[in-house]
């Protein structure tokens, strides 16, 4: 978009900055502004709970777009902020791939580093039945928490 528009990426962020204070529902996801208040296509969504270390996040994110289901976040509950929740929108192995190479190339830190490695995921699938599958898969890999 900077680019286009012939300014730098700093004035890009400032005047997003500047729309979303406004009360402008544009959303900042690892792959740039979405308005996130658009009609979404129809679905199923449901928040669940799992535990893993870095290593295993390639496995965890395959396994859910295997399943066919969309990763949406990513939540934890950190003591002194409460939730965090950072913006996913993963749907393809392409997407995992991508990901896994910018948390690769920049280190930056899960936010489930915060809590141990374990975090919610908003997920997306077209019905109730993807999502039991999708439990039970990551069940037998031993992400999965339940009560």
């Amino acid at each position: 978009m900077a680019s286009r528009l012939g300014v730098t990426r700093q004035v890009i962020v400032q005047d997003i900055a500047l729309l979303r204070a406004g009360g402008e529902s544009i959303l900042a996801t690892p792959r740039g502004y979405t308005i996130w208040d658009l009609p979404r296509s129809p679905g199923v969504t449901k928040l669940i709970a799992v535990k893993h270390n870095f290593a295993q996040t390639r496995e965890e994110l395959l396994a859910m777009v295997n399943a066919g289901v969309e990763v949406i976040d990513v939540i934890v509950e950190h003591p002194v902020y409460g939730q965090l929740t950072g913006q996913l929108s993963i749907s393809t192995r392409d997407d995992v791939e991508k990901f896994m190479e910018t948390m690769e190339t920049t280190q930056a830190g899960l936010l489930s580093s915060l809590t141990d490695g374990i975090h919610l995921h908003t997920v997306k699938a077209s019905g109730k039945q993807q999502l039991e599958h999708l439990e039970e898969v990551l069940q037998d890999k031993g992400f999965l928490l339940s009560d």
